[in-house]
């Protein structure tokens, strides 16, 4: 054979293991969909939860327990909000016309009257007033401080109720973080007992059912800080105009006490 037949063997040798390349590229991107369907019918499924309380309480007994807690956590929490919600309203707090009623009466000397409208539509403000018209007769000074003293003692209660979603804010996120950390433990125990050979999923699962508590601690905290914010604003404002009352009421008897010292 001469060197010229070579030269044109060549290239014909050349195309035809193209060819050849080609068809196997193309048959082998062909077979990789059903290659990987067939891998993924031969793999186990898994078995890790999907829905909403399969994930809230995937976390052992431990993340059961806090779980629980959390829970306990928010029904109080949801029980205090409504609570509050019927408790602190003006027409309950504040009765419309009561101060100038009971103003009117004692400007007119009749404090009997003045005593039975209190007994009447019992409230903080009738409250308050009744403390200060029991110590009538002991001068404006003893007026005085017998209001403040009843304006304290009101405050406190109401205070005292709504303190407690101020604490479940403070304690859901602790509680949270506490079944966050023990899961974490636990994960990392896996990887201590497995000397290292646990894969990257199986610590991604733990840290995932580990962070869930976390998660619903910090969605029973927000509302109830919130709550507890608008309720100790509400209460503040009527303590205040429950004062301006109260004043209000006692002004006549301030007066005469300043004419008369």
């Amino acid at each position: 054979m001469t060197e010229q037949d070579r030269m044109g063997i060549l290239p014909a040798n050349v195309h035809w293991l193209v060819r050849r390349a080609l068809v196997v590229f193309a048959f082998a991107v062909s077979a990789a969909p059903s290659m990987e369907l067939l891998a993924q019918d031969e793999l186990p499924e898994s078995d890790v939860p999907t829905g909403l309380v399969e994930i809230l309480f995937s976390g052992g007994i431990v993340g059961i327990v806090m779980m629980c807690v959390l829970i306990a956590l928010s029904l109080t929490a949801a029980y205090l909000v409504f609570d509050q919600l019927m408790t602190i309203r003006r027409k309950d707090l504040m009765p419309d016309g009561l101060g100038e009623r009971v103003r009117q009466a004692l400007i007119a000397g009749d404090v009997a009257s003045a005593s039975q409208l209190c007994n009447v539509h019992p409230s903080m403000l009738s409250f308050v007033l009744m403390h200060g018209i029991s110590e009538l007769e002991f001068g404006w000074q003893a007026v005085e401080k017998s209001l403040e003293d009843a304006l304290a003692e009101q405050a406190a209660r109401l205070f005292r109720k709504i303190e407690y979603l101020s604490l479940i804010a403070n304690i859901a996120p602790m509680v949270g973080l506490l079944g966050t950390v023990t899961g974490m433990i636990v994960a990392f125990q896996q990887v201590a007992v497995t000397q290292g050979m646990a894969s990257a999923p199986q610590l991604a699962e733990g840290i995932y059912q580990a962070l869930v508590t976390t998660v619903v601690g910090l969605i029973i905290a927000i509302p109830s800080i919130g709550a507890f914010a608008i309720f100790r604003n509400r209460i503040d404002q009527f303590i205040a105009e429950a004062a301006y009352t109260a004043q209000h009421v006692f002004t006549p008897l301030r007066r005469k006490a300043k004419r008369n010292p």
